[in-house]
Order: C-alpha cells, then sequence, then structure tokens
C-alpha cells in the first residue's frame, strides 16, 4: 500500500478522502492512483470501467495494490440499471419487479447473490437500494427502480435488500433520502420539487429509510430535490435541516451520507460543483459522489481545492471536515474486515445464476393468457423505445427480441418512436405476427397511440410493457414484466413462445 504523500497535510488529505470520484478507461489511470496515495479513500465504477468479472477484478486489485482499504463504489441496482452488465442487461430482476412477488426472503436473495458477485469483483460499497416511494406514477427517473407505490411494501422490501446485500460485505448506500418517489422532474435535468406536508413525508417518504436504518444500511444517499415542507431554501443534498437535523438527530442514523451525483444539474446548474460540494459537506454529508460525467483529475482537484479553501476561509468548519472523513475512513475499516460477510464471495463460488430468472418469472402480470396461443413462427418485434432517463443509460440492450430469437429463430425486430411509430411498425412488420412492447406507455401518449394504430390493424398483437404498468391491458396476450432487466425479457419471451 502506497503510504500518504510527504507534504500532504491534514485538511488537504481529509479533503480528498471525502471525494468519491470516477475515471474513463478498464484500467485505473495514473493520476488516480497518485490521489490514492494522497488520502483518496473512494472510487466511483461505471458501466465504461467494465468489460467483464475477470477486468473488473484485475481493475480492483489495481486499486488495492496503492490503498489496501479502498472504497469501490457502484451504481448496480439489478434490473434496468445495471453497470456490471450494461452490456448485455441485468441477470436480476430490479426493484419493481421484486415488489410485484412480495417475498422478502427473495428480495433478500437476489440482494445477497448481487452482492457476493459484487465482492468477488473487488467492489464492496453499492449506491442501492432505491427507497423511493412511487407514489407518481409519471416520475420520470424512478418508476421500475422503486419497489413500489405502497409505502409497508416499499420499506419492507428495502429492509431485506439491505440484508441480503450486506450480507456479503458489500456496503448498501440506500438512496434518495428524504425520498424521490413524488417527483414530476428528473434531477439529472432540472431540480425536482415535492410540496407534500410534513404528516404525508413522514408516513410516506421517510418509512422505508426508518427501515433501511434499522436494517443496519452502512450508506444513505442524499437526493437533489427541493422539500419545502422540510427546508423551503436549499435542496436535500444541501441541506442541514434535512441531513443533520432530520436524518441524522431525528432518525438516529449514525452511518456515512453520501451525495447524489454533484455533476447533476440540479446541482451544477444552480450551485456548481465546488460550491455545492462545500454546502454538502458543511450541511451534513460526508461523501461527494462525482464522476458520471465528469471523471478526471482537474475535477478532483477543484473539489480538494474548493474544500480546503473553504476551511481556511472560516465558511466550512474543519471540525466537520474531519467528521465527514473519518467517517469514510470507518466504512472502509468496515468494508476491509469482511464487512461481517458470512457467504463464500470468491468468483464462481455458490453463483445462482437461477435466482434472478426464477425471480423474473415470479414477477409476469399475464392477462389474457387462457385464450392465446403460443406463437410457433418468428414474429417481429416492435420496440417503442421511448428516450432513457440517464440512470438507466441507452447503452443496456433491453425488450424481448433477443430472447425470443433463441426460442424462435428468425425472429425480427426494429426500434419506433414518435407519432409515426405505429404505422411504420406496421409496414415493417408486413405479414408477420407482431410484439410490441412499450415501455411506461401511460407517460408516453405517442407510444399508445402506436398501440392503438397497430391493434386497429393487427388485434392479435402481443403487448410485453416492460416500464411501470398503469394502461389497462389490451392485445391478444398482455405481458406486465415490471421492468426491463435482460431475465424480464426472457420471462415474457417463454411465456409467448408457450415454454
Amino acid at each position: 500500500m502506497t503510504t500518504l504523500a510527504s507534504g500532504t497535510d491534514t485538511i488537504t488529505r481529509d479533503a480528498l478522502t471525502v471525494l468519491q470520484p470516477g475515471f474513463t478507461g478498464t484500467t485505473a489511470p495514473d493520476w488516480l492512483l497518485r490521489r490514492l496515495g494522497e488520502g483518496l479513500a473512494s472510487v466511483g465504477l461505471f458501466g465504461r470501467n467494465i468489460d467483464s468479472p475477470e477486468q473488473l477484478a484485475a481493475l480492483t486489485s489495481q486499486l488495492r495494490a496503492e490503498r489496501d482499504d479502498v472504497l469501490v463504489a457502484i451504481d448496480e441496482e439489478g434490473g434496468d440499471v445495471t453497470r456490471l452488465e450494461v452490456r448485455t442487461g441485468s441477470s436480476f430482476p430490479g426493484n419493481h419487479a421484486l415488489g410485484a412477488v412480495d417475498d422478502v426472503s427473495l428480495t433478500e436473495e437476489v440482494a445477497a447473490e448481487l452482492g457476493r458477485r459484487l465482492a468477488a469483483c473487488g467492489v464492496n460499497l453499492n449506491w442501492a437500494p432505491s427507497a423511493d416511494v412511487n407514489s407518481n406514477p409519471d416520475n420520470p427517473v424512478i418508476g421500475v427502480r422503486s419497489f413500489g407505490a405502497d409505502t409497508d411494501l416499499v420499506a419492507r422490501h428495502t429492509a431485506a435488500y439491505v440484508t441480503g446485500l450486506q450480507s456479503a460485505g458489500v456496503a448498501a448506500c440506500t438512496k434518495h433520502f428524504p425520498g424521490h418517489g413524488d417527483t414530476a422532474v428528473d434531477s439529472h435535468h432540472a431540480l425536482p420539487r415535492i410540496d407534500a406536508g410534513l404528516p404525508v413525508l413522514e408516513s410516506r417518504e421517510l418509512a422505508p429509510f426508518r427501515a433501511a436504518i434499522a436494517a443496519g444500511t452502512r450508506a444513505v444517499m442524499s437526493a437533489h430535490i427541493l422539500v419545502p415542507a422540510l427546508d423551503p431554501d436549499r435542496p436535500a443534498t444541501l441541506s442541514r435541516r434535512i441531513l443533520t437535523g432530520l436524518l441524522r438527530e431525528e432518525l438516529g442514523y449514525d452511518g456515512l451520507i453520501v451525495t447524489d451525483g454533484m455533476e447533476m444539474q440540479a446541482i451544477a446548474a444552480t450551485y456548481g460543483i465546488e460550491r455545492g460540494s462545500v454546502l454538502a459537506i458543511a450541511a451534513g454529508a460526508d461523501a461527494i459522489c462525482v464522476g458520471g460525467g465528469l471523471a478526471d483529475d482537474d475535477t478532483v482537484r477543484r473539489l480538494r481545492d474548493a474544500l480546503v479553501s473553504a476551511v481556511r476561509t472560516g465558511e466550512l468548519p474543519e471540525e466537520r471536515l474531519a467528521d465527514a472523513a473519518n467517517r469514510v475512513r470507518a466504512l472502509a475499516r468496515w468494508t476491509a474486515a469482511g464487512g461481517g460477510a458470512g457467504a463464500d464471495t470468491s468468483v464462481g463460488a455458490g453463483d445462482r445464476a437461477d435466482v434472478g430468472l426464477a425471480a423474473a418469472r415470479r414477477a409476469l402480470t399475464v392477462t389474457q393468457a387462457e385464450t392465446y396461443a403460443p406463437l410457433t413462427e418468428a414474429p417481429y418485434v416492435a420496440a417503442l423505445t421511448p428516450v432513457a432517463n440517464i440512470a438507466v443509460g441507452d447503452e443496456t440492450p433491453w425488450g424481448v427480441a433477443a430472447e425470443l430469437a433463441r426460442l424462435l429463430p428468425g425472429t425480427e425486430t426494429g426500434s419506433f418512436t414518435g407519432e409515426s411509430a405505429g404505422a411504420l411498425a406496421l409496414a415493417a412488420a408486413g405479414t408477420r405476427r407482431i410484439v410490441a412492447v412499450v415501455r411506461d406507455e401511460h407517460r408516453h401518449p405517442w407510444m399508445a397511440a402506436a398501440l392503438d394504430t397497430l391493434l386497429a390493424v393487427r388485434p392479435d398483437t402481443v403487448v410485453v410493457e416492460m416500464g411501470v404498468p398503469q394502461s389497462p391491458p389490451r392485445g391478444t396476450l398482455h405481458i406486465a414484466t415490471h421492468g426491463a432487466a435482460r431475465v424480464c425479457g426472457r420471462a415474457a419471451a417463454e411465456v409467448i413462445a408457450g415454454e
């Protein structure tokens, strides 16, 4: 392990310790290794950093050669949001599918297996689970990332997920505090606002976080949202009333508080990442997540210098920065000691490749199956494709075409969007049976219109909803998968082909 670079003072070291930067490439750049030697304690990984489990294990070993207790964080929710399997789609259904099954033992099992795979690759902090109650069906950024719209269901599955993940020695980071479910704006693009009153917030938004804290979640991620009933002036990430007054003092949480990505426009466009980072640490955050879009040494230097300058001018108490850095180091010690893991997390050990598919099969909601005759000839899959939110990304494949092609060779597919999507899909399909795949039909009028067009001409169309099912089921067969993970597509394809 590299020792701390000579000449690095305590304030500068602490400023580096509270940062969680990303980087580009599948090996660690020289600047990142140098910063680990100077005091950086955390690194964030994204899909761009991962080619295979073996490559990821080599990368994390490279990082630990510089600092053996480094926190290696990732945004691996399973389901629609995957980094381990960004190029193929996840082997695990996401939260909404698990909520649809509503078997907490299954949720814990899925999270434990996901944690085992992360640990085998050297990842020890997962920015998951989402504890948001998806009370607004038009929410553009949470949706199937939530266990559902029922508070009690979300609370019990959040606790089960935390327990399962941490049983593998991977720290859970429950998000997005104090709750992102009742928003109509994506915080990647602008600042969302929740106007619910205190009684609603107490009974709805906060309940899953209370459950996560009771389950021992090692980290909590703040949300870039304005909640006037809690703080009329500052978003949660920058609010002392919310992070210290509510989360620390009222809820009694004593673990690590991590910010959501500081380069997201809800913060960056209003405060700037340097000013925002200073305010976040002052408010009670302990770790600054940055690197989803900004991933270079210049970003690390700018944020470090902003924090150091704030301490030296008296804007940020030195004790608050030191406390934040100590909480990062405490979590690093927990993970380095194994995190209390009881499972064998070596590569390949106890691999439960079946648990994700089994969960996806159980999550399906199938309508009109009693009158449906399974397909025996290759269909045409018309994917009515919305713009993916940034958390999900547009590089991860989704749908049922690839899985149907394995069962019905010759299956063809096309992607359609906009007002002419239905007519174009009809023309492309010709005489072949159509399988129309949608994602949150209720949020996209053009998508609903395209289905109207398809069903008017081809009433035998099969419809697969891979988002939050809100619209009435229609088509000769309607399948709601409650998520777009690869295993969700496979489960739906099996029903369509009668497997």
